[in-house]
């Protein structure tokens, strides 16, 4: 059974959809206005992983993820670069394709834009007006945040320890906080201004506040109450909290029944930041460029990285971590090439799998998505691995039985595919020798003959031949030869 820490009762539940294995899953995606960070890395990675994860342990999954292409950063960046919102957020959303296929993170099944969902945002406000949740004022439209008697049932804040517009959407000093009734209350609609695009609307002409934005495609897409959403943990408050005020206000049904976070990137044990020097994007990181470390680093070990950190702690970027994890991934990486490398040789010709192995990673994973424990065992496979795979080089035999080689090895693939850790080897599992174990042995032969006749040059060439095919060849004593595949 599936245990998922919930953010919002603050325990362990096991986890039970509201169709028998249909899963609907939202996550709270970008600001489209500047290239993702290390953050975004961690919240699409460790999410995508989750949505593998219970797809494997037989769940049908939609899963939804947002843009935000309305906001005031996007404004701001498109004033300053004398363009228009629109090419700021296509810009934008494009760069984050190219960002997260690097690191293998597999598409959501839609993703909605705010821009796209005014129809449902402008319904949902209508909805909150009507039943007194909401209230016009000078061209806005605002919550009565005090009128939702749950309010801060998620964050655990109590008035006195809230702030209207936290996160940095509103100015401390925003002339629009005068057409409020209430501090805390935030804004379900914005008033048009002179130079921004807006849309027409009850209200006025105008554009949608943040946290309406989500609400409406949540309900669009999946309904009024779904499984569960995630996000990082910054949005718990105001975002998340806004949301559900919002949305079960209008419907009064749960949002959501399973509220999931992960933690927080640090960079050197700091707060990332652009001011602190240490702000590292995706692309920088991957390219070598970046404030961590700066060589290139394999995607898959970013991936390795995030995944060795349980997703709801902190997680602190170092180059020596980012060292330990390419390590790491080299050993996984070993093992996922076992069978191309010696299959062929050990005389596989089944698909047999290890459920040992497969129940000890679930086992493992079960408990709140812990992928940490779920890699332990697939690095125990990858090391046996590797050290039959030294055997078979040097002494031509392993000590494992051929059939349970096997069985360990296709297990170890499927189970790194289920966290996105066998994807870019896809290339590689293709024998990159075209010669069959007959054609490799008859070369041997040859080379064996032309040595034995002190022709050297011609052992040297077939030597150089199957190298260049992959096969390379180990003479040991007493004339024997064995060959792997490189």
């Amino acid at each position: 059974m599936i245990a998922l820490y919930n953010t919002l009762t603050r325990r362990k539940e096991a986890f039970q959809p509201l169709e028998s294995n249909k899963v609907r899953m939202y996550c709270c995606g970008i600001t489209a206005y500047d290239y993702c960070h290390l953050g975004h890395a961690r919240t699409c990675l460790v999410w995508d992983v989750a949505r593998r994860y219970l797809q494997w342990r037989g769940f049908e999954v939609t899963y939804i993820q947002n843009f935000t292409d309305i906001d005031d950063k996007i404004l701001k960046r498109a004033r300053t670069e004398e363009t228009s919102m629109e090419a700021v957020a296509e810009r934008f959303i494009a760069a984050y394709f190219e960002d997260l296929e690097r690191l293998q993170i597999g598409k959501a099944d839609a993703y909605p834009r705010a821009t796209h969902t005014l129809n449902g945002i402008k319904r949902l406000v209508t909805e909150l007006e009507a039943k007194g949740y909401a209230y016009p004022s000078g061209g806005d439209v605002y919550y009565s945040v005090r009128k939702f008697a749950d309010y801060g049932k998620l964050s655990g804040r109590k008035f006195e320890e809230m702030q209207a517009g936290a996160s940095g959407r509103v100015e401390v000093q925003d002339p629009e906080e005068a057409k409020k009734q209430d501090p805390f209350d935030f804004a379900l609609w914005k008033g048009s201004k002179p130079g921004e695009p807006s849309w027409e609307s009850p209200w006025g002409a105008g554009r949608p506040g943040w946290h309406i934005e989500c609400s409406a495609m949540v309900r669009d897409r999946l309904g009024e109450t779904i499984d569960i959403h995630v996000g990082g943990s910054d949005l718990i408050f105001p975002h998340h909290e806004n949301e559900i005020a919002q949305s079960e206000a209008a419907t009064g049904k749960p949002l959501a029944r399973y509220w999931m976070h992960s933690g927080m990137v640090r960079v050197g044990g700091e707060k990332m930041s652009k001011s602190l020097g240490n702000f590292t994007t995706i692309r920088d990181l991957l390219d070598g460029k970046g404030s961590v470390i700066s060589e290139i680093v394999d995607p898959m070990a970013v991936r390795l990285f995030i995944l060795q950190t349980h997703y709801r702690n902190p997680l602190d970027f170092t180059p020596e971590a980012l060292e330990a994890a390419t390590n790491g991934w080299h050993t996984l990486r070993e093992g996922l090439l076992f069978g191309q490398r010696y299959g062929e040789k050990l005389g596989w010709n089944g698909d047999k799998t290890n459920e040992a192995l497969q129940e000890r990673f679930a086992e493992a994973t079960d408990d709140d998505l812990n992928f940490a424990g779920g890699l332990a065992v697939l690095f125990e496979v990858a090391k046996e691995l590797r050290k039959e795979g030294n055997l078979l080089v040097h002494e031509g035999k392993t000590e494992t039985p051929a059939e349970v080689l096997e069985g360990q090895w296709r297990t170890l693939v499927e189970l790194s595919s289920v966290l996105g850790l066998a994807a870019e080897l896809e290339a590689e599992t293709e024998v990159k020798s075209g010669l069959g174990e007959a054609e490799i042995e008859d070369a041997i032969a040859r080379r064996t003959a032309a040595k034995g006749a002190k022709n050297f040059a011609e052992a040297d060439r077939i030597r150089d031949e199957l190298k260049a095919q992959g096969v390379l060849l180990i003479d040991k004593p007493g004339g024997v030869t064995l060959w792997h595949r490189e």
